[in-house]
């Protein structure tokens, strides 16, 4: 048992330098999201392009189900290692990682089965793209894996790298889906470049994940791992729920022009993302650090995004529509009325992310996964709701408005889960 830096312990290091440090692990973790956003904004974009709208829509079910699935893989394997194991001895970093990236491994392998028998049950027009998916799962979720062990040592290169491997490889693999020309045959294009990338982790690293220690892993961070579970799986799930329910009661087209406007949001949602690979191993160095710094640190971070989103909204809104026609093809009217209010969602979950960070960083796990079901709830209730009473700009508002409203909630957590640790210390949190 290693014990982390406590509130009476001080950094050496001055504090130039431990700037510099940070502002260049943030770039890497922007410049390493903007690589894989902008394989996963060119796959959207060319599947809007090549196959309609009603396509884009099944491509889009299968999108989101990734992500629930992803999100399994992050809570009970990536999500501890990041919040236990940022800035730890390089041997206790890879005995962490070789079980982790097992453990994400395995998950994969597991509900990929599980994907590919419910995509083979199912056919038509849906099936086959959940079928691949299923294939692939293992693939993408090792990749994944990779990218947040690089930054929770503090290498955001190396998982910026590996990223331009995956969208390296990705070109060829394109080529041939649009020769084949069906959802399938672009969900396996993705998934066998991400792949592609998952192996080149293995070079990168040195680490073989170790399946079998996937069992220990889980049972050494159970405290933090099946909360974060529930945590991340109701945040996409409730996007699954959304997209299946706005598809049933408006149309599979309905889905294809909110993931279109998500889409046209794409670059800013790539910082974003890119942001929340570093943050929160971030805010757990400054909570070992400067600890008095930390609830600075989550505003700034969180008005940052926010702020960042309604501007990038602004710009978005001034696109002419012949250019939008070049991106979006046939779904860009559509989507161009949803811009307003996913700018607006996507800033309150900017707001949010902050006090997020900071949860996880103190390991409030209670607390965050409180927040999360909450927000999850408001989302759900949000877009469906609003999908009935006024079809897909209706359930757009309806998740705006959940969104910027569950953000508070997420701000009064930390201010209370703050001002419990200043009552009452924690004096070692387990990092092995």
């Amino acid at each position: 048992m290693t014990p982390m830096t406590t509130e009476g312990d001080k950094t050496t290091r001055p504090a130039g330098s431990a700037r510099r440090a940070l502002v260049g692990r943030l770039s890497w973790g922007l410049a390493d999201q903007a690589a894989s956003s902008m394989s996963n904004f060119a796959v959207g974009i060319y599947v809007a392009r090549s196959l309609g709208l009603a396509a884009f829509g099944v491509f889009s079910l299968a999108w989101v189900t990734y992500g629930v699935v992803l999100n399994v893989s992050r809570g009970l394997a990536t999500d501890p290692l990041v919040v236990r194991f940022s800035g730890v001895s390089d041997a206790s970093w890879r005995g962490a990682v070789a079980r982790s990236s097992g453990t994400a491994l395995g998950v994969g392998a597991a509900l990929g089965a599980a994907c590919l028998v419910v995509g083979l049950a199912l056919g038509g027009r849906v099936g086959p793209a959940f079928a691949a998916l299923g294939v692939m799962l293992p693939g993408l979720l090792l990749q994944d894996a990779w990218r947040f062990s690089f930054f929770a040592a503090g290498t955001g290169r190396k998982a910026f790298v590996n990223d331009l491997v995956w969208g390296v490889a990705l070109i060829p693999a394109m080529v041939v889906a649009a020769r084949v020309g069906t959802v399938a045959a672009f969900v396996l294009a993705w998934g066998v470049s991400a792949t592609a990338a998952a192996a080149y982790g293995y070079v990168q690293s040195g680490i073989r994940p170790r399946v079998t220690g996937a069992r220990g892993w889980l049972r050494e961070q159970r405290d933090l791992g099946y909360r974060y579970l529930v945590e991340n799986v109701s945040l996409s799930g409730a996007a699954q729920l959304r997209a299946y329910g706005l598809g049933a009661i408006v149309g599979v087209g309905a889905v294809g022009a909110v993931r279109g406007a998500e889409l046209l949001l794409g670059p800013f949602l790539a910082v974003l993302m890119g942001l929340s690979l570093v943050t929160v191993a971030e805010a757990a160095r400054v909570l070992r650090q400067a600890p008095h710094r930390l609830a600075k640190f989550c505003l700034l971070l969180g008005a940052g995004q926010a702020a960042a989103a309604l501007l990038w909204g602004a710009a978005v809104l001034l696109i002419p529509d012949r250019l939008g026609e070049f991106v979006l093809g046939d779904v860009w009217h559509s989507a161009a009325q949803l811009i307003v209010p996913v700018t607006l969602g996507v800033a309150g979950a900017g707001l949010g992310t902050g006090a997020a960070a900071g949860l996880r960083a103190l390991g409030a796990a209670r607390r965050s996964l409180r927040s999360q079901l909450f927000a999850s709830a408001c989302y759900v209730g949000g877009g469906l709701g609003g999908a009935a009473v006024a079809g897909t700009a209706g359930s757009a508002w309806g998740v705006a408005a959940a969104t910027v409203g569950s953000s508070a909630v997420w701000w009064l957590q930390l201010r209370t889960a703050l001002r419990e640790r200043h009552h009452n210390p924690i004096p070692e949190v387990r990092t092995s």
